[in-house]
């Protein structure tokens, strides 16, 4: 198998983790937004992004003369630690389904900063001990600080943003009755007339309303799967904090199961190899997530129309991006845990950056915080910077592991 041994190949390896795990979060949102339903999009994900690890496990896990490789260890008696891989699986599984219905409520931007500041405070804290402090704790408890203070200021962007909207439509109650009724959106004020094609609805619509009005959050409601005007704030900070938590733990489990700091391997029997631990990860999440929605196709949450198997294999609307989403998703999982094997796996949670690149794509691709207020813009400044500053700090701790 091939092993990372280097401090600059672990952050190479970190760093295009942060690009992925940045990205499929919002390709996830651009088919929400678009009306798929979510049920039908994480199904898809979760194919590829099983495929992914089964990728990464026949080359990585297989090439070079270290050993165990990949093939070798399906076949020892390793189930504690194969355990505590699945764990970890089940976790994730259960925070990304979560964080699909937290993006419509809150938004790509808040949710990835609050669900990756719990991250850290909580799972780089557990795995700071269980790597026997290998990263400089000066360094690195800091950072974790800084990371809380984000995740303040990610509920107040939120909360600020909300307001925003609200008085946005209580100054157009007029025009939101009348979008209500079917009128056309394309003979109120706020809209501009385009020609290129629309990225986020994949229409060629004459007419689209400007991001940041009353007029685009009416016309995004009535196309998105979940519908979220009205709905209480304290839903989706719940879903997202629920979420945060279940992350929080799946690093420290995958830790357990490639270091096995509890000594419940017998002895002789070696270490779970990375490439190993995630491929049984991996199918944790894959059967959680199968199960979890294909009962949602049928008993769906959040007031979602309900589906079916058959509606679901007949919905190629999207399908390919999907599909792209859980690669993205995948590689950027194995990148991350490969960077964490080599210098240390609290300093590997510093791809929690992933909320500079999500918070990208969500001012790009769906207009987010356009025409809020000046408070809003100043909480986001904040929220960022903060962040921005946590994650350095982060990866100034980086550790090598013996």
């Amino acid at each position: 198998m091939y092993l990372v041994e280097s401090k600059g190949g672990a952050i190479v390896c970190m760093l295009v983790s942060l690009f992925f795990l940045g990205t499929w979060p919002a390709v996830m949102t651009l088919l929400e937004r678009r009306g798929r339903l979510p049920q039908h999009t994480y199904l898809d994900y979760t194919f590829t992004n099983l495929l992914a690890a089964v990728i990464i496990a026949f080359t990585f896990g297989q090439i070079g003369n270290t050993q165990p490789n990949f093939l070798s260890q399906l076949s020892q008696d390793n189930w504690p630690s194969v355990l505590f891989a699945m764990g970890g699986g089940v976790v994730l599984s259960v925070g990304n389904l979560s964080t699909q219905y937290a993006w419509a409520f809150v938004g790509l931007s808040v949710v990835e900063v609050i669900t990756s500041s719990i991250t850290v405070v909580i799972g780089t804290t557990l795995n700071y001990f269980l790597d026997d402090k290998i990263n400089k704790a000066e360094i690195l408890f800091p950072g974790v600080g800084c990371f809380l203070i984000a995740v303040c200021l990610g509920s107040a962007v939120h909360s600020s943003n909300t307001a925003d909207n609200k008085a946005k439509l209580n100054n157009f109650t007029s025009n939101y009755k009348d979008a209500a009724k079917g009128i056309s959106l394309s003979t109120l004020k706020e809209t501009s007339e385009v020609d290129s094609k629309d990225v986020e609805d994949g229409s060629g619509s004459a007419y689209k309303a400007k991001a940041g009005t009353a007029a685009f959050l009416i016309e995004l409601e009535k196309r998105r799967s979940i519908k979220v005007l009205g709905k209480s704030t304290f839903i989706g900070l719940a879903i997202t904090f629920f979420a945060g938590v279940c992350f929080s733990l799946f690093s420290p489990a995958f830790n357990l199961a490639t270091n096995d700091q509890w000594h419940t391997l017998k002895k002789g029997v070696h270490h779970l190899s990375v490439y190993t631990a995630f491929f049984y990860f991996s199918v944790s999440c894959f059967v959680i997530a199968i199960i979890l929605n294909i009962t949602f196709l049928y008993h769906p949450v959040l007031n979602l129309p309900k589906s079916s198997l058959k509606a679901y294999l007949r919905d190629w609307d999207g399908r390919g991006w999907a599909f792209l989403a859980g690669l993205l998703c995948g590689f950027g999982n194995g990148l991350q845990f490969m960077g964490g094997q080599a210098a240390g796996y609290a300093a590997a949670d510093a791809v929690q950056a992933l909320p500079l690149v999500s918070t990208f794509w969500g001012i790009v691709l769906f207009g987010e915080y356009r025409k809020s207020s000046k408070r809003t813009y100043v909480l986001l400044g904040s929220m960022l910077l903060m962040f921005i500053a946590a994650v350095a700090v982060l990866m100034a701790s980086s550790g090598h592991r013996k």
